[in-house]
C-alpha cells in the first residue's frame, strides 16, 4: 500500500512560505510516497514563476499542476519543458507549451499524474472528456490520478462518475474551498470535488477580502491583492494498492 498527498491551490508568497514550513513534517507523518501540488496560482499576482515552482518543489512536491492561470506568466513559460510541471491536458494541441500528463517511475511501480480542465464557466477548451479517453488508452500504469481544475461542482462530480474504475484518483481543484464529500467511488476511486487551498484563511480565495467585497457590491474593476494573515494547508492523502491501482481510503486535511 502506498500513499499519495494531494495539496489544493497554493496561493501567493504566503501559501508557499507555509507550504515550506508544513510539508516536510506532514509527509512523514501520513508516511507519503508521492506529493502532487496545484500551484497555479503561487506567484504574486497568480500564475507560476520559475521562483514559485522552486519553492514548491524544495518544500517536498513531486509534481505541480496547475489551471486556467497557467500561461498567466507569458515570460516564463520556458517552465513547461520541466518535467515536473503540467498543464491541462486539453489545451489544444500544437500551439500550447508543455504537457498534460506526468509518469513518475518509482522503481518497482509507476505513478500517472493527469492535468485536466474543465468546460463549464471556463475556457471553452477541448473536451475533457473526449481527452481523458484518448489519454487513458496511451497510460502504461494503473495508478492515475487526475487533476481536475474546473468551475462547475457538477462537471466535477460527472467527471469523478465517469472515471470511476478507470482511475485511481479524481481531485477537483480552482473554487479553493475545500468539499466534505471525499469518498471512493465503486470501491475503486478516490474522489473529492476540491481540496481546497493554501494560503491565508481570512481572505477570499487567497485575497484580502475589501477588493472582493467591492468587486461584488460596486461591479466596479479592483485591484485584487494577496491577503496577509495565518495561513492554512488543504489536501488530501489517498492510499493506494500500487499493483491493482486501486484506492483504498481518502482522507482530507486542513493544517493550521
Amino acid at each position: 500500500m502506498k500513499n499519495l498527498l494531494f495539496i489544493g491551490d497554493v496561493v501567493g508568497k504566503a501559501g508557499c512560505d507555509f507550504l515550506s514550513a508544513k510539508l516536510p513534517q506532514i509527509k512523514r507523518q501520513y508516511n507519503i510516497d508521492i506529493t502532487v501540488v496545484n500551484a497555479e496560482n503561487s506567484a504574486q499576482g497568480n500564475g507560476v514563476t520559475f521562483s514559485s515552482a522552486e519553492s514548491v518543489i524544495k518544500a517536498g512536491a513531486d509534481v505541480i499542476t496547475t489551471g486556467n492561470h497557467a500561461f498567466r506568466r507569458k515570460d516564463e513559460l520556458d517552465i513547461y519543458y520541466k518535467d515536473y510541471i503540467i498543464r491541462p491536458a486539453n489545451y489544444p494541441e500544437g500551439g500550447c507549451v508543455g504537457k498534460g500528463i506526468c509518469v513518475l517511475d518509482m522503481g518497482a511501480y509507476s505513478v500517472a499524474v493527469v492535468n485536466l480542465m474543465g468546460t463549464a464557466y471556463l475556457e471553452p477548451l477541448d473536451n475533457p472528456f473526449t481527452k481523458i479517453d484518448s489519454i487513458l488508452t496511451e497510460i502504461d500504469t494503473r495508478n492515475i490520478f487526475v487533476d481536475f481544475h474546473a468551475e462547475a461542482t457538477s462537471e466535477k462530480k460527472a467527471m469523478g462518475y465517469y472515471l470511476a474504475g478507470k482511475v485511481t484518483g479524481v481531485f477537483g481543484t480552482h473554487t479553493h474551498v475545500q468539499t466534505a464529500d471525499e469518498t471512493i467511488i465503486d470501491g475503486h476511486t478516490a474522489y473529492i470535488t476540491d481540496a481546497g487551498m493554501t494560503g491565508v484563511e481570512k481572505s477570499c480565495l487567497g485575497v484580502e477580502i475589501k477588493p472582493a467585497v467591492d468587486r461584488f457590491r460596486f461591479h466596479m474593476p479592483v485591484r485584487f491583492k494577496e491577503a496577509e494573515g495565518k495561513c492554512f494547508m488543504c489536501g488530501v492523502v489517498v492510499s493506494f494498492d500500487e499493483k491493482l491501482g486501486k484506492s483504498h481510503k481518502i482522507q482530507r486535511l486542513i493544517i493550521r
